[in-house]
């Protein structure tokens, strides 16, 4: 069949899709506009031919039994929601002419394992691995200076990521829910973290961030319960201490406890002066808690579901 004026697709009986032609395809609206859309479950392998200059948004979206894919070098964009819930792709070969990865491009791809990010890609857009539950390895080019929120968000499988010194900027819950994640490292030129970037990384236990004007988002590292170190500039809004209690640079103001940390009693250091919203919440091991005379602020939900603790001494 035609798909727009410039390009040519056939289905074969064996489930291989071949899109032929020079240009670019068309940027359809919705899924359902796409021309082998009716065909989606029987596609299993997709050749796009030299000459196609950009993968259409949602081109393959719920071709679920898609197995490969070969890109050529004419592309140049791969558009938004273009691979999403592709269940069966287990990898993807970028070619080095891919310049543009759209928005949640690669969407919750449950098994895809390995993908390569071009050096030509300058930004990571929001959501483009969101969910992709078994992915373990991802080349970031030097040249990417962003990479957007949720763009790695409950990547289960990812136990560590590489973030080039080009990067500035990262998302909101950029790496929210990433399981297996164990270190990450910073770079200098990063200036602002996103809110909940980390959010219930529970295997995380180091985070170095090296730049000395870096912002922290709210609630970057909550839910982080294997955390013991964050090496952060002076400069900056956290740090951990050695017993995984997190706080801000001063002490002052207690932040965090570990959820999954035990404690038959804790007593707040005396630099503390507020306690967070929901600095103990769900601490369901903590027995017994000492607040010093400096706290004058306790925030809301502070012990929450706190079930094993007996007793608290507040005091005036």
């Amino acid at each position: 069949g035609a798909e727009g004026d410039n390009l040519t697709w056939v289905l074969d009986s064996e489930g291989t899709l071949t899109i032929s032609g020079k240009g670019a395809m068309d940027a359809w609206r919705y899924s359902s506009d796409v021309p082998w859309y009716s065909y989606k479950y029987d596609i299993v392998n997709v050749v796009i031919e030299d000459g196609v200059t950009t993968i259409g948004n949602d081109a393959f979206y719920y071709c679920d039994s898609l197995t490969s894919i070969t890109i050529p070098d004419s592309v140049t964009s791969i558009g938004e929601e273009s691979f999403q819930f592709c269940d069966s792709l287990t990898s993807v070969t970028i070619p080095d002419s891919v310049t543009s990865i759209g928005y949640g491009a690669f969407w919750s791809c449950d098994n895809l394992i390995s993908v390569n990010i071009p050096d030509g890609v300058t930004a990571i857009s929001d959501y483009t691995f969101y969910y992709c539950k078994k992915l373990a390895s991802v080349t970031i080019p030097d040249g990417v200076t962003s990479i957007g929120e949720y763009a790695f968000a409950g990547c289960y499988g990812l136990t560590s990521i590489t973030i080039p010194d080009s990067v500035t900027t990262i998302g909101d819950y950029v790496f929210g829910y990433c399981k297996s994640l164990t270190s990450i490292t910073i770079p200098d030129g990063v200036t602002s973290i996103g809110e909940y970037a980390f959010y219930e990384c529970e295997s995380l236990t180091s985070v170095t961030i090296s730049g000395s004007d870096t912002s922290i988002g709210e609630e970057a590292f909550r839910y982080c319960d294997s955390l013991t170190a964050i090496n952060i500039d002076s400069k900056n809004k956290y740090y951990a201490s050695e017993d995984g209690v997190l706080f801000n640079k001063d002490k002052s103001q207690l932040i965090r406890f570990p959820e999954a940390k035990t404690a038959e009693e804790y007593a707040v250091p005396d630099s503390v002066t507020t306690i967070s919203n929901e600095a103990f919440y769900y601490c369901k091991g903590i027995t017994s808690v000492i607040i010093p005379d400096g706290v004058t602020t306790i925030g809301e939900d502070a012990f929450m579901y706190c079930d094993s603790l007996t007793s608290i001494t507040i005091p005036d």
